[in-house]
């Protein structure tokens, strides 16, 4: 009884991979009417989403079961990498070639490499609790599903894509200190501003411009963690 019960959140951690796994194959057939009228990038984005509330129970359910593990740990590391690494990648990747990028379509693959050496150092970091030392892979999930809905109708230079590529990628291995969305004392605004508007301006951003307002979002947050930092 007790495997069963231990083995509960690593079933909810394998349903994060799958999803990611499913969003990846949905990449290939980025433009192509695949499930409901959905494209496949769209259908990708649903699987991503998926992923990220199994992410999200996996870590619940085990501390309510008294679960947690040290194979838990690293098998959700190893399914984010492929749910908020690679997929988002993939789905950049299909869109560059749409866009006539070429073998320039290859530079979209930085993304799970730098995800992944984030996830290790996150890993054997134990300091990475109430603030992120570098962009979250979550956090750079969403970032690029919120720039590949603008990205899958609307033209840019090549050079401005690589050039967010590096940048997004080198964020998740900086050393910058970025807060997190946990707020302990809920009364306190002083200590929580960051946090609070964070969430208002997220909802607004998704409000006044759909799904690439998530780019938008995630654009002040690590604004918001660079003046954080300052004060």
């Amino acid at each position: 009884m007790n495997a069963i019960r231990n083995n509960i959140p690593n079933a909810i951690t394998s349903l994060n991979l799958l999803c990611g796994c499913l969003a990846c194959i949905m990449a290939f057939s980025c433009f192509d009417p695949v499930c409901g009228g959905l494209k496949g990038y769209q259908c990708a984005f649903i699987l991503i989403a998926l992923s990220a509330v199994a992410d999200f129970l996996d870590g619940l359910v085990a501390r309510l079961l008294h679960a947690v593990s040290a194979i838990g740990a690293e098998l959700d590391s190893l399914a984010d990498l492929v749910s908020f690494g690679l997929a988002p990648a993939l789905i950049l990747y299909n869109m560059m070639l749409g866009q006539g990028a070429g073998h320039w379509a290859l530079v979209a693959l930085m993304i799970p490499v730098f995800g992944a050496l984030r996830l290790a150092r996150f890993n054997v970091d134990t300091n990475q609790t109430t603030t992120f030392t570098g962009l979250p892979i979550p956090a750079n999930a969403i970032f690029w599903i919120g720039f590949t809905a603008w990205y899958a109708i609307h033209e840019m230079p090549l050079w401005i894509v690589l050039l967010l590529i590096v940048i997004l990628s080198l964020l998740m291995v900086c050393n910058l200190r970025m807060f997190s969305l946990k707020m302990h004392n809920l009364s306190s605004l002083k200590q929580n501003w960051a946090q609070y508007l964070q969430i208002i301006a997220t909802v607004a951003f998704v409000l006044l411009m759909g799904l690439p307002g998530l780019a938008a979002a995630i654009s002040l947050y690590v604004l918001l963690s660079i003046i954080k930092r300052e004060k």
